[in-house]
């Protein structure tokens, strides 16, 4: 009796393994990938040959030259005379300092704009849709322009600062804010709330784990409270709890002391900040609305207030429909702040032009602005996606 397990005649084993779904798809895709590195192969050997025929260097020597430029105001120090690489560094720094203001800024504004949106107050959600509608229908480069504008030639020279606040002068110079003087015990404090973060992420893991074995889920806010909150003050303490701060003062023409925002920093982090919340909010609303109304019905019958109701109940459900698409309202605020270049703010599309000037490299200097730019992207849909697949429902 002949074998249910035999090959059929004519297919050899070897046919039989290929064609197999996972292999073929392997194959193919090797296959492919296979030869876009070959045509950019064919691309950079191409360039590197004819370039030296029209009397243009290629490579990535220029970074170790000296920078006879200033890049204004940067966060890791640059002066004049050091490497090219480190102006780039500091208008990469600069550039990150205004994505990640502006995407924890702009996710607050639009929370509370989607929130105004949906309230039953009239007034409240007019003036909420007509923000949206005229951030959204105007021009990003144009908000910026009349931002930098008005913080320029609007407010007062520093003589004549407003002073909303004690310590606080608003003028054309810039903002000038009180700076907390930074002593040893605030760096342990801050490093104490750190651990305190990772002692509250294994406390929850493990109330849920219990939660999943028990059917009873332990109270943990007591636990989380004095992590987050006692631990840093503890320490703060233990370290005699310094605390003083550093006015600015106008001396001259003027202030000095205190942290200074310039009005190149503001035009750009605010008008990214007022246009990305404009499309965030119509995100975060939609996936609010996404929540069926039972389940708001069955928490309020619970006695759960609005604000229960929407913390523990609506936001949950909310945040599987609103995240994938507030990945890409994130890149494309990420890579808007290459605007920065339009009102003088020196980010990494500052530094590249004024180095492509200088050097007389302009694809060497652009491919590092891409490459920056390409692995800051991944960088954040890598981190959205990882969030995305800890709240995505698991089906059992």
């Amino acid at each position: 009796m002949a074998s249910l397990s035999a090959s059929p005649p004519g297919r050899a084993p070897a046919s039989r393994w290929f064609n197999r779904r996972g292999v073929r798809r392997a194959f193919w895709q090797a296959v492919l990938a296979l030869a876009v590195l070959a045509a950019l192969a064919w691309l950079v050997g191409n360039v590197r040959q004819n370039l030296p025929r029209m009397g243009i260097q290629f490579g990535f020597d220029f970074l170790a030259q000296p920078a006879g430029f200033e890049v204004g105001e940067n966060l890791i120090g640059f002066e004049p005379g050091q490497s090219i690489f480190r102006a780039y560094l500091a208008g990469m720094v600069n550039t990150i300092h205004v994505a990640v203001l502006g995407i924890i800024l702009s996710t607050i504004l639009a929370m509370l704009l989607a929130l105004a949106r949906l309230s039953p107050n009239w007034l409240l959600s007019r003036l909420a849709w007509a923000y949206v509608e005229l951030f959204r229908n105007t021009p990003l480069l144009l908000q910026l322009l009349f931002l930098h504008i008005t913080f320029a030639q609007v407010l007062p020279a520093p003589r004549l600062a407003w002073s909303p606040l004690p310590g606080v002068f608003l003028s054309n110079r810039g903002f000038m804010l009180p700076s907390l003087v930074v002593e040893p015990a605030h760096i342990w404090a801050a490093a104490a709330f750190g651990l305190g973060l990772v002692g509250t992420w294994w406390l929850q893991r493990r109330a849920r784990r219990i939660q999943e074995a028990t059917g009873i889920r332990p109270a943990t806010g007591w636990g989380t409270a004095a992590l987050l909150a006692g631990l840093p003050v503890a320490v703060f303490v233990a370290g005699g709890a310094p605390f003083a701060l550093d006015l600015p003062v106008l001396g001259g023409f003027n202030f000095r002391g205190g942290h200074t925002m310039s009005p190149e920093f503001a035009s750009i982090l605010f008008g990214l900040v007022f246009y990305s919340a404009a499309f965030m909010a119509e995100t975060m609303r939609a996936g609010i609305l996404g929540v069926r109304r039972g389940q708001i019905d069955a928490a309020q019958s619970l006695g759960l207030g609005r604000l229960l109701t929407l913390r523990l109940v609506v936001m949950p459900q909310a945040m599987r429909i609103i995240v994938p698409p507030l990945t890409s309202q994130y890149l494309s605020l990420t890579k808007s702040s290459s605007l920065a270049v339009a009102v003088g703010y020196p980010d990494l599309m500052r530094v590249y032009t004024v180095v492509s000037a200088d050097t007389g490299r302009p694809i060497e200097c652009i491919a590092v602005v891409v490459a920056v730019y390409l692995t800051l992207s991944l960088l954040t849909a890598l981190l959205m996606n990882a969030y995305n697949r800890r709240i995505a429902l698991v089906e059992r």
